[in-house]
């Protein structure tokens, strides 16, 4: 229990630091879908070592289609995330993030068979409430209107995206283990993260990482591969859509760090909704 504890801890911590690198490497005019995929890159370069110690002959090839699914949504949701991150405020995006756990619930009944209970619910319902107090700091406001904005549609799409990911790689962990999961996420992720960037076309060097750059994709990469590992090991021990929930706690590390970092504006607004959203996780939490 300590130890899951502690992996809530930095996957709420580790993600909107990853969101921070993302954002500056974007700033400094790198290709949103170049950093998605020397991200995935570098992580599997990472993962060469500790991938010799499995017997992947033995695994099904059921194992292997879900990978395939999962890596294909995983490359596409972060790339969104990225793009996102690019034109939109670090300390709006991340709360929008609460509405995966919405998705994340009933992508897990419908594909796990994991029904939630009255006071996950309830808990739920309270932090997507919160998130209104969020988007209302926006010029279009809590309103239709705000779809119109492109890193809000991105923002949804990746939340979208990421949160069928998560009931994927729940089912990969089910076939192996939460490191065999984030060994093959960061390969799939790879694969399918260089298919996008080719399509794209926009980047000439999608390998080359410039000098002034290269601390911060170190840094990237450490807190993607914090932020995955711990979403593995999580969701080993935890139903997916709860972990999605107390995963929403990083919503409040998102604004102060837009707000410290970005200069982000109506951060007290942000807060407020902040807060709902705890009283929301704290009703999962005691539903567990």
């Amino acid at each position: 229990m300590a130890l899951t504890a502690i992996a809530v801890l930095l996957r709420i911590l580790s993600n909107p630091l990853a969101n921070v690198f993302q954002k500056q490497l974007t700033e400094r005019s790198e290709p949103p879908l170049k950093v998605n995929f020397i991200t995935f890159l570098l992580l599997s370069a990472v993962c060469i070592v500790p991938a010799t110690r499995i017997e992947w002959a033995a695994l099904p090839k059921e194992f292997w289609v879900w990978c395939t699914v999962a890596g294909i949504f995983g490359a596409t949701g972060n790339g969104f995330l990225v793009k996102a991150l690019q034109g939109g405020d670090l300390s709006v995006l991340g709360p929008i993030n609460s509405y995966k756990s919405v998705v994340g619930m009933i992508a897990g009944i419908l594909l796990l068979g994991e029904i939630p209970g009255l006071w996950g619910v309830a808990g739920i319902a309270l932090i997507v409430g919160g998130s209104y107090f969020v988007l209302d700091t926006l010029n279009e406001k809590f309103s239709p209107a705000i779809l119109r904005r492109k890193d809000i549609r991105y923002r949804i799409w990746a939340m979208v995206l990421t949160a069928v990911e998560a009931v994927f790689i729940k089912k990969v962990i089910l076939y192996a283990s939460a490191t065999t999961a984030f060994i093959t996420w960061c390969w799939f992720g790879a694969l399918f993260s260089l298919a996008l960037a080719l399509l794209a076309g926009r980047s000439q060097s999608p390998l080359r990482i410039r000098r002034k750059d290269f601390s911060r994709y170190v840094w990237l990469v450490l807190c993607i591969g914090t932020m995955q590992y711990t979403t593995n090991y999580v969701f080993d021990r935890m139903n997916v859509g709860y972990a999605l929930a107390l995963f929403q706690l990083s919503t409040i590390v998102s604004i102060l760090l837009g707000y410290k970092i970005f200069r982000e504006q109506a951060i007290g607004r942000k807060l407020l909704g902040a807060v709902i959203m705890i009283v929301g996780s704290v009703l999962i939490i005691f539903s567990k």
